[in-house]
């Protein structure tokens, strides 16, 4: 029979995880993936959602007996192994250069305009 990991320790990894990765600052992982739903891809964010659903089972002692551990345990890995390919760096610095590139787009366009508006009023 193989080890398996308590449900306790499998959610208080991925919410460090996400924690780590998104910068997500949640206690429970229902909150921490409502926080973290739109930065996650579909199919993560569904295996994730299974181990939320399955929450209230595991509290009980009776109905834990009930719970596929081993599909518990493979959902656990499936988000686990995608936020270890996350790279925060990466992440923030794709969001300054995209701000930024916005900004050197408005500024150009602000450029043509008042060079459009000098030579339509003569004044260049």
């Amino acid at each position: 029979m193989s080890e398996q990991i308590p449900y306790e320790e499998m959610t208080g990894a991925l919410v460090e995880g996400l924690r780590a990765k998104l910068g997500v600052r949640a206690r429970s992982l229902e909150a921490a993936l409502a926080k973290a739903r739109h930065r996650l891809p579909r199919r993560v964010y569904r295996q994730a959602m299974t181990l939320v659903a399955a929450g209230p089972m595991a509290g009980h002692p009776k109905l834990r007996q009930m719970l596929d551990m081993d599909a518990l345990g493979a959902a656990a890995e499936t988000v686990h192994s995608h936020l270890e390919t996350i790279d925060p760096s990466d992440r923030r610095k794709g969001f300054w250069l995209g701000a930024l590139g916005g900004l050197v787009f408005n500024l150009i366009l602000m450029a043509v305009a008042l060079g459009g508006f000098l030579v339509w009023y003569g004044n260049l």
